[in-house]
């Protein structure tokens, strides 16, 4: 497995006062480092050691999520009560609701 397709972030943590570096596909696992690159390397040789422990005991190594296929279809439960205003903007704009709800997450 290469552990380096795997979706890396570092950021700076205000309480930590210190960088800490994530990873997705392992939310559990994080590094504190007081530079960006050793925050980066050790959640790095971390997740390295943590994938070599799995392969070994036969479990799964998550994918990595640019790995992985995606459908392009998700449900999403809501209350009624969002859902009747959703459908009335879409109404009134003159689109799908799904269009709607497409332009929205297009947005973030």
């Amino acid at each position: 497995m290469d552990i380096n397709k795997f979706t890396y972030q570092v950021s700076w943590s205000e309480e930590d006062q210190e960088f800490v570096a994530t990873v997705a596909e392992f939310p559990s696992l994080s590094w504190l480092a007081a530079d960006r690159q050793q925050a980066e390397q050790g959640l790095l040789d971390l997740v390295a050691e943590v994938v070599e422990d799995m392969e070994a005991s036969g479990e799964d190594v998550p994918t990595p999520l640019g790995s992985r296929s995606y459908s392009g279809k998700f449900n999403v439960r809501t209350s009624p009560s969002l859902h009747r205003k959703l459908a009335i903007r879409a109404a009134r704009e003159g689109i799908s609701l799904n269009a709607l709800v497409n332009q929205q997450l297009a947005a973030i």
